[in-house]
């Protein structure tokens, strides 16, 4: 399945670039906002590297994996294979193979409060501040992993964590794997050691966000990407295991019964959460390649939204599908921030199917606030083929479901108003969301060709290469073509 190109983050940026797909910025960008800046302006054009940022030793890298081709050609597939071969690998784990000595990550070792070093994060990585009003510089593209404390079982996912110490930092865990294991340390007032592996290969990227059970490792996941059992190394402060040729490993422990403010901080959704006061990884150890390359994660951009939307995409295809076999497809769009809107596409066969459908993708992830069932005639990644079927065959007293009161993203700004419209709702409200779904599928029967699609013979065949004269140029004064 792997091209070899994604072994690790040096290799697929070297493929990048020898496809003009990496953009080499100026040296010296500043990294409090600028940096961000022009990644964005970049966004799903070009990776954007920045030389010496800030001055920084260390470079810094963005938006490799701001294209859905991309990740698909990092994959080894077709874009229409993408979400087949992450299922795929999510369902055929490989364990990963742990090497003994000499692991990239660990060639340069930086440890915290030992032999009088005073050590400073903000000065040891080029860390930006990405958003206008972000209370601070933040990591946004560090895979967290940590083991859980009963089973010893790994979990990987990517928190935002605002760095507001030397060696201290404050992260945000939602209700999801990382937040069980540290609750139960927690509860025996215990730390829970953590990495946070900054510069990881695309594939292990990606597999970071597959939803799983709990005590499923996505490094194994990450594995069945590449095709071969990746490649991981000991932390030298805890039994943590992290990927081998990762740039940076930040070591800590998340300490129990703390918590210190985090936030405000531009979020998926476009908009900032509140400040809050949130649990706090103190930091022991930072290990590095030679020359080593920070990766970040530009908020609400094509790269942190495709890394979300895509294992989203490929469970909520194999939850509808034991159900639905007419299921043919799903996408999360962007306008829905890759999270909360939900495009399906479906063979139908009987009246009523469609809502169904709706409820089954409800329950697939409490993020999903809003489902359109679509035709098979229609494409769930053109936005404006599914605004088309909507507009043409969707009638809102007919064909629109809505349901109050469930649960939702604690990250949609619209959940958290109060009911009333004349303040913020209590805590055990917020997150609190409507759903709505859209049966926009034509009738299994109708009369004539009131419901068939337009189309014109043969225009899918066309070969524009072959009917379009290159370097044709026009005469006007008698109409005739030079060639």
């Amino acid at each position: 399945m792997s091209t070899g190109k994604a072994r690790d983050l040096r290799e697929w940026l070297a493929h990048l670039e020898a496809t003009q797909r990496l953009a080499v910025i100026r040296e010296g960008v500043p990294l409090k906002h600028r940096l961000a800046a022009i990644a964005k302006r970049l966004d799903g054009a070009q990776a954007a590297y920045f030389p010496r940022p800030g001055g920084h030793e260390i470079p810094v890298v963005s938006g490799f994996v701001s294209r859905r081709g991309w990740i698909a050609e990092a994959m080894g597939v077709e874009q229409s294979g993408l979400l087949a071969a992450f299922r795929k690998a999510v369902e055929h784990p490989l364990p990963w193979r742990e090497v003994d000595a000499g692991a990239a990550c660990q060639q340069v070792v930086h440890r915290f409060g030992q032999d009088g070093q005073e050590l400073d994060l903000h000065t040891l990585l080029p860390i930006p501040t990405h958003s206008e009003h972000d209370n601070g510089p933040y990591i946004t593209a560090g895979l967290v992993i940590a083991r859980n404390p009963v089973t010893g079982v790994q979990n990987v996912s990517i928190n935002r964590i605002q760095v507001h110490g030397r060696d201290r930092m404050a992260i945000l865990m939602l209700p999801r794997h990382l937040l069980a294991f540290y609750q139960a340390a927690e509860a025996n007032d215990q730390p829970l050691d953590v990495a946070v592996v900054i510069g990881a290969d695309p594939l292990t990227l990606l597999a970071s966000q597959a939803i799983t059970p709990i005590d499923h490792d996505e490094l194994e996941i990450a594995g069945a990407l590449h095709g071969a059992p990746l490649p991981v190394a000991k932390c030298l402060t805890s039994e943590v295991r992290v990927p081998a040729n990762a740039e940076i490993v930040i070591e800590g422990k998340l300490l129990p019964k703390l918590r210190e403010p985090e936030g405000p901080f531009g979020e998926f959704p476009k908009y900032y959460s509140a400040q809050e006061n949130r649990e706090v990884i103190v930091v022991e150890a930072v290990t590095h390649r030679h020359n080593p390359i920070y990766h970040t994660i530009v908020p609400a951009e094509m790269e942190h939204l495709l890394l979300g939307s895509i294992p989203r995409e490929a469970t909520m295809l194999a939850h509808l599908q034991r159900s639905f076999p007419g299921v043919l497809d799903v996408h999360l769009s962007v306008g829905g921030v890759g999270r909360y809107h939900l495009y399906v596409k479906f063979r139908k066969l009987r009246e009523g199917e469609p809502r169904n459908v709706i409820l089954g993708a409800f329950g697939a992830h409490y993020d999903i606030k809003q489902v359109t069932v679509v035709d098979d005639d229609v494409d769930v990644h053109d936005p404006q083929q599914v605004e088309w079927a909507v507009a043409t065959r969707f009638q809102a007293d007919r064909d629109l479901i809505v349901i109050p009161g469930a649960q939702g993203s604690v990250l949609d700004p619209s959940t958290t108003v109060g009911y009333t419209g004349d303040g913020v709702a209590p805590p055990h409200l917020q997150g609190i969301s409507a759903k709505m779904g859209l049966d926009a599928t034509k009738p299994v029967a109708y009369h004539g060709h009131v419901f068939t699609k337009v189309r014109i013979p043969g225009e899918t065949e066309i070969d524009l290469d072959q009917e379009i004269v290159r370097g044709a140029a026009i005469d006007w004064s008698n109409v005739t073509v030079r060639t």
